[in-house]
């Protein structure tokens, strides 16, 4: 099985935390305090549910293109089933915007050796039932008991004004065992409007959906916001709606946000986007092969087997270069071997059956007019060359798209290998950058990561002994009229040309450095329509203007914490403590008390009270309206113990252990608490939660029993060491979000600010390291980043400080800012300890700072800084 990245697994994690939260009944609620910052960056919308389905909670997970979005979705079927719909075996509805990526999606989860079917495996195994749309008639009732029923189908199967002669909407007698014993009054449910069973229930496949309430997993979620579609979730009762897309209609509530930068940090896509204009198509051509052939001998010294495509993208029938004049230039001017070329259209098909990724296979140009076929997926294209003048905002999006995925998603040795190339012609492409970074931004790319990772480059080709990317172009413009020169010096008239191509279209290009005054008379001069492309363009040129510490290589390193563990150093880990006096769950009470767990049984509902807070439970035939046979008289307390080791399954704590633990537990509460196994059945979901909880606090005592002796009792075996430093990555800033304020910041390490509000205290703390002279450059440390940001072991996991200082004279200065009401309680407290401990031990390379507005001697933020830094 795929290693879920980080930013996957925080997502997960995100989403779980927000379901267990609404299982107490208000998803609103749970989705106020849930949503990460980065989502509240991405939009402060407030929740907004589905009418009717209050009750259901209602995400939108935003991952911009090449995130691996489907596999989240594998994952989230039993986050969900776990965490909220608290089933064994749930019904799914799993809706796509169109036809192909619904067969495609079928494809990836019926297929065994695919990461999404072995996600799926992973947790149901066998029990597992995987179809099309078109096929639940084949459903049978034991499947909905026995198994996980996944139901892949478009939205617009189920999206219609009347539901008359629809077939999810049409009365089946092959559904008919699904109703037998159906008690429930039916109301909200469709029935037969005619002829002698007029008024009965409709055997159809949305009725069956709407009694059992199902998870429904919406891809490309932005294609499915009209009313319509608000209705169809309606109709069918969506217990819980999870919907993944790259660019979010403003309305969703998303829950949380994963950024390119992280993307790119965990070795899924290329970046950045080199890209060159030319003058002409043939140019263009010409340069995207020899890109091509370059890259080829560079991915000769890879380890692993890449060959670099060229995705070239025509002009329709009627128009100058369509794909047969492309083909002919490629053959005849370039000399390259038609069995190497494949043409994708919507006549010629050549790319049909052909696996890219196969070492024997010849292709190496693939020449599309529209988009590529949807879901086309090949990580070994490398080079996006378009000569359409008329090129679709989809089209470009997707081409694009292609060429951004990293192979076998993982850095290659040799940098080139680690970006993209674009080649346009200026005639085609009229203000190609503006362009180029505007699609980014519809693809998921903040505006900010757009201008980081589009770089322009010079209109040259790739000629041997030349690198593929420089650092410095010519802007260059297309504007609707000239623009005004009257406002320029006589030294910024030397930067600036002008050039009339045609009516209504000038050519305006600057060279050489722009200074922040000229960039504001560069917008100032042009047309009022064309100032935004200005601005955008402007930003592309700055953001590769002026390097960072980080993009000049200098090297940023932090010594870390360390421990002699049987006579060698180790970096600090917080795995160490619960070594130190050892971690056996056995050693801790069995016990669930009232408090952690009880049960108030009235009729069919259950009353539960966990951990302080009150759930309803019902049976699942009695919630479903239909007994699926949910008995306890299966059930033991050993299947039981088995069934929640399951789900409980921890890496530090051996399985017999668990097992033993799990065991001891269910017959305390069946013996001692008198609690009848069969009540503990059907509230296990609820009892798994109360069981997670008891054995994290449990681990918590033995982290905080062994961080005290490990650290503090035995301070001798603690050391500060730059032998095991840590070093800020300069190719990899996985900012969730970026600042966007006014100040600009000029000692950052990185070009781009990570996770700054553009105002409040923190930001005023980075003023104050910004401005003071004896700072060489700074990070703004990323919290839960642990591959790519400074960290200390506490007792309970890791301390991100908040900025990492690196100053003129050498020494690494850590702060850590609170507010004023945080700054004496006790994580404070454990951090300070911490922080002073890392620069004790130092022998004066380190410091540590806690920051807070004004300290006992009255000094501002700027003075603490300064104090801590001269002594």
């Amino acid at each position: 099985m795929l290693t879920l990245k980080t930013y996957q697994t925080e997502t997960l994690r995100l989403l779980r935390e927000y379901l267990e939260t609404a299982r107490y009944g208000d998803p609103a609620a749970a989705f106020e305090a849930g949503r990460s910052a980065a989502a509240c960056n991405a939009s402060n919308a407030p929740y907004r549910p589905i009418p009717e389905l209050e009750d259901a909670p209602y995400a939108c997970l935003r991952l911009p293109t090449g995130g691996g979005k489907t596999l989240l979705a594998a994952y989230t079927v039993n986050v969900a089933a776990q965490a909220f719909m608290e089933q064994d075996a749930p019904l799914v509805l799993w809706l796509v915007p169109t036809n192909t990526i619904r067969k495609q999606t079928l494809e990836t989860l019926v297929n065994p050796c695919h990461p999404n079917r072995e996600a799926l495996e992973s947790v149901f195994g066998s029990r597992l039932l995987v179809l099309d749309i078109a096929d639940f008639t084949q459903i049978r009732p034991q499947d909905l008991r026995d198994k996980t029923v996944i139901v892949v189908g478009t939205v617009q199967t189920l999206r219609v004004d009347k539901t008359e002669g629809r077939k999810v909407y049409a009365h089946h007698e092959a559904l008919e065992p699904h109703f037998t014993g159906f008690t429930g009054a039916g109301d909200g449910l469709e029935r037969i409007e005619e002829g002698s069973d007029k008024g009965r229930i409709k055997f159809s496949f949305r009725n069956l959906l709407a009694i059992h309430r199902p998870l429904v997993v919406v891809d490309e979620a932005h294609n499915a916001t009209s009313p319509l579609s608000i209705e169809v979730l309606q109709r069918i009762r969506a217990r819980c709606i999870i919907e993944f897309t790259a660019t979010p209609a403003g309305n969703s509530n998303i829950l949380h946000s994963v950024s390119a930068a992280e993307l790119k940090a965990e070795e899924m896509i290329k970046l950045p986007v080199v890209l060159t204009e030319h003058q002409t198509w043939q140019e263009a051509i010409a340069a995207a092969v020899q890109t091509r052939e370059k890259l080829f001998e560079l991915a000769k010294r890879d380890r692993d087997y890449i060959r670099p495509i060229v995705l070239f993208q025509a002009e329709e029938k009627g128009h100058a270069v369509t794909y047969d004049v492309l083909l002919n230039y490629l053959v005849e001017q370039e000399h390259i071997d038609r069995d190497r070329i494949a043409v994708a259209t919507g006549d010629q098909r050549e790319l049909d059956r052909i696996n890219l990724l196969d070492p024997k296979e010849k292709i190496d140009f693939v020449i599309t007019v529209e988009a590529l076929k949807e879901g086309w997926d090949c990580p070994f294209a490398y080079v996006f060359c378009s000569v359409a003048s008329i090129h679709s905002k989809k089209d470009v999006e997707q081409i694009l798209g292609r060429v951004l995925r990293m192979p076998y998603a993982r850095k290659r040795v040799q940098e080139e290998l680690n970006r993209a190339y674009a080649h346009v012609s200026s005639d085609a492409w009229q203000n190609a950058v503006f362009q180029l970074q505007d699609r980014m931004v519809s693809m998921g790319f903040e505006e900010q990561e757009a201008a980081q990772y589009v770089l322009p480059q010079p209109q040259q080709l790739p000629l041997d002994g030349l690198p593929l990317f420089q650092q410095s172009a010519p802007l260059t413009l297309t504007l609707s009229a000239a623009p005004d020169t009257s406002i320029f010096t006589p030294a910024e008239l030397g930067q600036i040309s002008t050039r009339q191509v045609s009516e209504g279209k000038v050519e305006y290009r600057v060279t050489g450095a722009i200074s922040p005054e000229l960039a504001e008379k560069l917008v100032k001069s042009v047309p009022k329509s064309d100032r935004e492309i200005v601005q955008r363009t402007l930003a592309v040129q700055r953001a590769h203007q002026q390097l960072s510490p980080a993009e000049k290589r200098e090297p940023f390193r932090v010594p870390q914490l360390c421990l002699f563990v049987d006579g060698e150093l180790e970096v600090a880990r917080k795995e160490w403590f619960l070594d130190g006096k050892g971690w056996n769950l056995l050693e801790f009470p069995t016990e669930l008390t009232p408090g952690d767990f009880s049960i108030d049984r009235e009729a069919d509902t259950y009353l539960i009270d966990l951990l302080g807070k009150r759930l309803v439970t019902q049976h699942i035939g009695t919630e479903q309206e239909l007994d699926l046979g949910d008995s306890a008289g299966e059930w033991t307390d050993l299947s039981m113990s088995r069934d929640l080791d399951r789900k409980l399954r921890q890496p530090d704590i051996a399985q017999p252990v668990l097992l033993e633990f799990l065991r001891r537990s269910i017959q305390y509460l069946a013996e001692q608490r008198g609690i009848p196994l069969a009540d503990l059945v059907r509230t296990r979901f609820v009892l798994e939660k109360a069981l997670r909880s008891k054995i994290a606090s449990y681990r918590q005592q033995a982290f905080d029993r062994g961080y005290q002796h490990v650290l503090f009792d035995n301070p001798q075996n603690v050391e500060t060491s730059f032998d095991y430093a840590f070093s800020f990555d300069p190719d990899n800033y996985p900012a969730r979000w970026h600042y966007q304020g006014r100040y600009k910041f000029s000692r950052h390490y990185y070009p781009l600010v990570g996770e700054l509000k553009s105002e409040g205290e923190e930001f005023e703390c980075a003023q104050a390291i910004d401005r003071n002279p004896l700072v060489r450059c700074w990070v703004r440390n990323l919290a839960q980043q642990p591959q790519f940001s400074f960290k200390l072991p506490t007792s309970s996991d890791y301390f991100y400080p908040d900025f990492v200082v690196l100053l003129k004279d050498g020494r690494i200065l850590a702060v850590e800012y609170k507010g004023e009401v945080y700054k004496t309680n006790d994580d404070s407290k454990e951090k300070r300890n911490l922080g002073e401990l890392w620069a004790e031990k130092s022998e004066g390379k380190a410091l540590f700072l806690m920051a807070v507005e004004s300290d006992q001697q009255g000094r501002d933020v700027y003075k603490q800084l300064e104090e801590t830094v001269s002594n």
